[in-house]
């Protein structure tokens, strides 16, 4: 399959999707920021020093979601019709679960918009807690449902 982000001169340019059917269109990436046991507590026992880590980065990643097309050069601005960021403290982790979900009504999917509002949920949660611990990592970005458009629907296993 041909990548559709290069004309056929090699090229990168902006994919015309005005011939493409309005559908509705559904995405939800997961990520996770894995941190020691003890840093997890900060979050659960509201003692970060920042604040509401779990508030702020869900609210981080629901802006991100809405300026996805001024992050990624050949996205398309939607008009995104929800967006939705969970953050669940997860012990056997030990971290943060992250799962965004971001609709539309239109001609080119969401992949995208979730995929930023997850991973900028990410960075959040490191930033709140950085001066706690350094070594946390943000891992398993992904795409785990996508839906709608002439591709259809994929799940991811």
């Amino acid at each position: 399959m041909p990548l559709t982000h290069f004309d056929d001169q090699g090229r990168a340019h902006m994919v015309d999707v005005s011939d493409k059917a309005v559908t509705d269109r559904v995405a939800v990436a997961e990520a996770q920021v894995v941190m020691k046991v003890e840093t997890l507590a900060l979050v659960t026992e509201g003692r970060a020093k920042k604040g509401d880590v779990l508030g702020v980065a869900r609210l981080a990643g629901i802006m991100a979601a809405k300026r996805t097309s001024d992050l990624i050069p050949l996205c398309h601005p939607l008009p995104i019709t929800k967006v939705s960021v969970d953050l669940t403290p997860d012990v056997t982790l030990p971290g943060v679960r992250i799962s965004a979900t971001v609709k539309t009504t239109g001609q080119t999917g969401v992949e995208m918009e979730a995929l930023t509002a997850a991973s900028v949920a990410a960075l959040t949660v490191y930033d709140m807690l950085k001066a706690a611990e350094k070594s946390m990592r943000i891992e398993g970005l992904r795409v785990v449902l996508k839906d709608g458009g002439k591709s259809g629907r994929y799940e991811a296993k």
